[in-house]
């Protein structure tokens, strides 16, 4: 389920505070096989938030770190 619009116009990486974007697990090379990902678009950083049930788990302990 996407999320809306305007909720990732405002989220923001814990970590470095650059925007997120919206992608599955498949795409970011992920191996839970459609699972919606948000992704920090920050330069070195990268890091991949787990979306579950539709609501952003925006911790960085629980995010994954790009391969």
């Amino acid at each position: 389920m996407p999320l809306e619009a305007g909720l990732l116009e405002i989220l923001a990486c814990p970590a470095c505070h650059a925007p997120l974007r919206e992608a599955a697990a498949t795409e970011a090379g992920g191996a839970s096989g459609g699972t919606a990902e948000l992704l920090c678009t920050g330069d070195g950083c990268g890091l991949a938030y787990p979306v579950r049930d539709g609501i952003p788990v925006l911790l960085v302990d629980e995010a994954r770190r790009p391969a």
